[in-house]
């Protein structure tokens, strides 16, 4: 059973950093693709960094390329998402997925994990 269970929850201030993990224990070859989505209130899931781990490619929107960046720690296995130069537009629950096809609509990933609240303020 594949178990996604994110960490790093917290507070920061504008410009500030914060580092999410998501163990990924369970993942089979076929979930191959890592996923981190963020939501706010009323508002869909948007994607914000995902990782291929067949081939070990990650990407980010082009939006956050300058701020955001996602690795795969596979001695820890777990996902990362680096987040640097925060704004308070960054404030909101960052989700960890896993699923078999690339996408980036929430939709398409089958496993979740259950959040990490980030805020940030000015």
């Amino acid at each position: 059973q594949v178990l996604l269970v994110e960490s790093g929850a917290g507070s920061a201030q504008t410009r500030g950093s914060l580092r999410l993990s998501c163990p990924t224990s369970g993942i089979t070859k076929d979930s191959q693709y890592l996923v981190w989505f963020r939501q706010t209130p009323g508002k869909e899931r948007n994607w914000v960094a995902r990782y291929n781990v067949k081939f070990d490619i990650p990407a980010v929107p082009d939006s956050l390329e300058e701020r955001f960046a996602v690795s795969r720690d596979k001695a820890k296995n777990t996902l990362d998402l680096q987040m640097n130069s925060l704004k308070v537009e960054d404030t909101a629950m960052y989700y960890c997925a896993a699923g078999t096809k690339i996408s980036t609509r929430a939709g398409d990933y089958e496993y979740w994990g259950r959040g990490t609240q980030v805020t940030v303020s000015s």
